[in-house]
């Protein structure tokens, strides 16, 4: 099948952002007293919102978790929230899809203010026609109201779309929105966990997506 509208995450799809992502929620836990966490628990955030990463991995009520979060935001914001590794072959893809007459779009549940910066600064805002993430204030990890959001506002069709992404949240988000999937299992999700989401397709390399993409 051609797919006229690709959806692409962020974290973990695009951009290896687990440095600056576990870096920064290690900060928040250190200043909460929260010491010495095992990189497996750290890597658990790279996907969903904070905030609910915070109540769900570290049992945090509402208050600790927003605390957590500013902590976590009061030094991501500044340079580190750049200190992001391109996957391979991933630009090459997001490019070949241009050429061949489709529309990349981002659906990230990295807040939208953030990813604008992040891809601007890559030099990759122009490889796509769409962006969309979540406010600061909207805390949720369920990913099928962001692609909501996009085909509404294109006006697509959902046969039309594909979504791309690393974890169990974007393809439970694609899932519920009515269009078909990729899992990729070079970023922070499993390939057990991608296939129980029900993944269409689960790829190992970023240039392995042209084809199901083509």
């Amino acid at each position: 099948m051609s797919y006229q509208y690709l959806m692409f995450d962020l974290d973990g799809t695009i951009t290896d952002s687990g440095h600056a992502i576990m870096s920064s929620v290690s900060y928040a836990l250190d200043h909460m007293g929260i010491t010495d966490q095992p990189e497996d628990k750290l890597r658990r955030f790279v996907g969903p919102s904070l905030m609910d990463s915070f109540r769900g991995i570290y049992g945090m009520n509402d208050e600790d978790a927003s605390e957590a979060v500013r902590l976590y935001r009061s030094i991501y914001e500044g340079e580190r929230m750049y200190e992001v590794t391109l996957y391979p072959g991933i630009v090459d893809v997001l490019r070949t899809n241009i050429e061949r007459g489709q529309k990349n779009i981002l659906v990230t549940s990295k807040p939208h203010v953030f990813a604008e910066k992040i891809l601007e600064r890559l030099g990759l805002s122009d490889l796509f026609i769409y962006q969309t993430g979540p406010e600061f204030d909207d805390h949720s990890s369920e990913k099928v109201r962001l692609i909501n959001k996009a085909m509404k506002d294109l006006g697509l069709d959902p046969d039309a779309c594909i979504m791309t992404g690393d974890t169990h949240f974007d393809i439970d988000g694609a899932v519920l929105a009515g269009i078909d999937s990729i899992g990729v299992t070079y970023g922070y999700g499993t390939r057990a966990e991608l296939e129980l989401a029900q993944a269409n397709y689960i790829v190992d390399r970023a240039e392995d997506l042209l084809p199901i993409l083509g």
